[in-house]
């Protein structure tokens, strides 16, 4: 099977004044495409900065980072901002809409940046929302819509660019149960029709929901299970 993310000996260390301060302390991980894996640990196990790096967000400080062939470790901003817009789509727990927009032209925003004009970007966008079960409500705007529904809305968007990775961050976080399920469940969907899916999460019912959970202590990975497949009955 191919590997989509090969991580190398990650460090990552954030200065106070001359004083380095590890974060990160070696983290070797491979995740194959097609993978659900979900990123676990306590306050301060180094989980959100692994994420950052993952999404092309921050660069290590030492390591190597190779993501779906490209070396991204070493890579200048502009062009780890041109791998992050084309290979990465972002879920983020507070969902991040732009409020005078309709939940389409939300979808839609990533294909402006991309080039694609109006009448394609919107066909693309409507299409997104479908696969997400929000059809109906594509032209309502964030305030129109609950919170679950502004969750799909932000899930459509990452889907939008077709990137090899949806990396979502706590995305449940600000959802009730019920519809954390749901979410979770959209989430299932995407990896089953051929993506990866890299979430990060404390909830271990949330993770429960992935098929390989890797939990963080202190800048290390202290754990990385892959769960055994359901036995057909």
């Amino acid at each position: 099977m191919n590997g989509i993310i090969h991580l190398d000996n990650i460090q990552k260390a954030y200065f106070m004044g001359k004083q380095p301060i590890p974060v990160l302390k070696g983290i070797s991980l491979d995740i194959l495409k097609n993978e659900y894996v979900a990123l676990m640990g306590p306050s301060g196990s180094g989980k959100s900065t692994l994420m950052n790096i993952l999404g092309c967000l921050d660069s290590p400080t030492g390591g190597k980072y190779v993501l779906n062939d490209h070396d991204v470790s070493q890579m200048a901003d502009d062009d780890l901002a041109a791998v992050r817009n084309k290979e990465i789509g972002f879920v983020f727990q507070q969902f991040n809409l732009l409020p005078r927009l309709t939940a389409l032209e939300n979808v839609a925003l990533p294909l402006v940046y991309a080039g694609i004009s109006k009448r394609q970007r919107n066909e693309i966008a409507k299409d997104v929302l479908e696969k997400v079960g929000l059809a109906e409500r594509s032209h309502h705007k964030p305030n129109e819509l609950s919170g679950g529904q502004c969750q799909r809305v932000a899930i459509a968007r990452a889907l939008v660019n077709s990137p090899s990775i949806i990396l979502a961050d706590e995305p449940t976080g600000n959802l009730d149960t019920k519809t954390s399920i749901e979410i979770m469940d959209i989430f299932g969907s995407i990896q089953a029709a051929g993506n990866t899916v890299v979430l990060v999460t404390h909830e271990e019912d949330i993770a429960n929901h992935a098929h390989r959970i890797v939990r963080l202590r202190d800048g290390l990975i202290e754990t990385d299970k892959r769960k055994a497949p359901a036995m057909a009955m």
